[in-house]
């Protein structure tokens, strides 16, 4: 259980949207591996800079532009300490996720991938981190292997080490999946990766919310995350690089703010973590990032694990009662994800009907269309939980789920 001063309501007070009616109905949102939803702080943060100091950074020396910059930076070094990183430098801002992945595809592939060398992801991962490689591997005349999963949705770490070689330069792997809620076994991913000397990325998209992380201690090479999944603004992400690493990196593209000296024979690149960051960046959003960073250090990520796990062991308790229901990802240790469907009826019709009851969930193949094909399926309903859903919604999500398969079959 929570912490005896685990306040649910007080939790769900602070966002809004879960006043909201959805065709009559009191919103029930699971969908929260695709987006959480966003508490008052974060909106007021968004809101604040645009009214009170919008401004471009680091340049301007004039009252706003110089509060913008200190506010902006601020959120670095306070995610230098979430996440566990020696320095600030090695806390470049992207878009999100997939950009922090793109941007080592391109990168640290440019540096250090050459025709004939390895890459291995698993057969786990978001098309995010699929596609990246594959035009890496492309471009660079490279190999991408794949880590082979169990019935259950599990990394098989044999296999994994049997994918080695001397021409291994890179794993690039989830730490959560987003379609099954494996937990994958990354300390003993990258252990092995440092063996062969293949360096790692870790996709932690999905897992940085429901997982302390330190990436010293881990001693991940890069590791890439999005606000969006953390009770953030959308159009604003994170990637932790160490600092050796990506000083070696060539910048990812070119422009503004990542310059040091530009003339038309030659060009000298800004130093870290600014080399990678051309143009202006996304100011208000990563603002607003900090009080959803400060959300989830005051509510403690260990206190959210466990309010996510109470919910899930309960609603697959439930959901087990349910004639015909096959569950996909049964994996020993998995977050608060459910993948589940019916040989009679199509998860698409499932989420349709169950919108009418105000629930939100997702169905499809979730951006994983290998791992469906690994399962055998076209895709999945899932559902998502964040510290703010509730044992209540759950039952009124499983009373309504029996309704609507009444109806389709």
């Amino acid at each position: 259980m929570p912490s005896s001063n685990f306040d649910i309501e007080k939790i769900r007070s602070l966002f809004p949207i879960l006043n909201f009616k959805v065709k009559g109905k009191d919103l029930v949102y699971f969908d929260n591996a695709a987006t959480t939803q966003k508490p008052q702080a974060v909106i007021d943060g968004l809101s604040d800079y645009y009214s009170e100091y919008n401004a471009n950074i680091h340049r301007g020396i004039h009252f706003l532009a110089e509060k913008a910059t200190g506010a902006y930076e601020e959120v670095r070094i306070q995610l230098q300490k979430f996440l566990g990183a020696a320095s600030s430098e090695e806390i470049i801002f992207t878009r999100g996720t997939t950009e922090g992945i793109n941007l080592v595809a391109s990168s640290f592939g440019d540096a250090f991938i050459n025709k004939g060398d390895e890459i291995i992801i698993s057969e786990l991962e978001h098309h995010s981190n699929i596609v990246p490689w594959q035009l890496l591997c492309e471009r660079k005349k490279a190999i991408l292997k794949v880590i082979p999963i169990n019935d259950a949705g599990e990394l098989l770490i044999d296999e994994y080490k049997a994918l080695f070689s001397d021409k291994t330069k890179l794993v690039a792997v989830n730490y959560v999946s987003n379609a099954l809620g494996t937990i994958n076994p990354i300390k003993k991913i990258i252990d092995l990766a440092h063996a062969v000397g293949a360096k790692v990325l870790i996709d932690g998209a999905q897992s940085t919310s429901h997982i302390e992380v330190n990436v010293q201690e881990l001693d991940v090479d890069f590791y890439a995350c999005s606000a969006h999944k953390m009770y953030g603004p959308t159009g604003i992400g994170v990637l932790y690089g160490k600092k050796d690493l990506l000083n070696q990196m060539p910048p990812y593209q070119g422009g503004g703010e990542m310059i040091e000296e530009v003339s038309f024979e030659k060009t000298t690149f800004n130093a870290l973590p600014y080399k990678f960051e051309a143009g202006t960046p996304n100011i208000g959003d990563t603002i607003a990032f900090k009080a959803a960073l400060d959300f989830i250090e005051e509510v403690g990520v260990k206190n959210i694990a466990k309010q996510e796990d109470l919910l899930l062991q309960h609603t697959q308790k439930e959901l087990e009662k349910i004639e015909g229901i096959k569950f996909f990802g049964q994996a020993k240790e998995k977050v608060s994800v459910i993948s589940f469907g019916f040989d009679d009826v199509h998860h698409q019709d499932l989420a349709i009907l169950l919108d009418n009851f105000g629930i939100a969930i997702r169905t499809g193949h979730h951006c994983t269309q290998p791992l469906m094909k690994r399962l055998g399926i076209l895709g999945t309903s899932r559902v998502s939980f964040a510290v703010y859903n509730t044992i209540e919604e759950v039952d009124y999500f499983i009373e309504a789920l029996n309704k609507v398969l009444n109806m389709l079959r």
